[in-house]
């Protein structure tokens, strides 16, 4: 297992990305260095015509990085998704803690995001049992094998990803 990361799963609008910016700025207030990658299961373009990167890019280039004093950017052709586990070791080895939104099918500790009003049942308990389920973000109470957490208090989930996988891997 890879320490100090936790995948957030759940279905498509169920709102992981907005319960992770506001994990994400608890955490900073709290001091951590934070890693996020998010997942996308369809092809994206970070990279737009007219720029010299994309033309770069278009040109061939097979990885293209483009590098100002305060950000980078690099844009890898592959033919696969690499695996999370050499994302993170390639990537990641400067931060605290990494998030990942998706990845539902890695071996990631997992914490599913679920929304009544969005769905009735479970991605990670419920047809499939996902042994790598850490606990659930929830908006109503929900009888689990698992800590239920509040899906409206990113504060609770912050707690719990702090002690959970920041200081379960000291």
């Amino acid at each position: 297992m890879i320490s100090k990361a936790v995948s957030f799963v759940a279905k498509s609008g169920t709102g992981k990305t907005t319960l992770l910016e506001k994990v994400i700025a608890e955490l900073k207030q709290r001091g951590y260095r934070i890693g996020v990658i998010k997942h996308d299961a369809h092809r994206f373009d970070i990279d737009h015509p007219g720029k010299d990167s994309h033309r770069l890019t278009a040109a061939g280039a097979d990885t293209m990085l483009i590098s100002s004093p305060a950000q980078l950017a690099l844009v890898k052709q592959h033919a696969e998704s690499p695996p999370i586990e050499e994302l993170i070791a390639t990537y990641f080895t400067d931060v605290d803690l990494i998030l990942t939104e998706g990845f539902k099918k890695s071996g990631l500790p997992k914490i599913e995001v679920h929304r009544k009003e969005r769905s009735s049942t479970l991605l990670c308990r419920g047809e499939e049992n996902d042994p790598s389920l850490l606990a659930v973000a929830s908006d109503e109470p929900l009888e689990l094998d698992v800590p239920v957490l509040d899906l409206n208090n990113p504060a609770q989930v912050a707690d719990f990803v702090e002690k959970q996988i920041i200081h379960a891997a000291d």
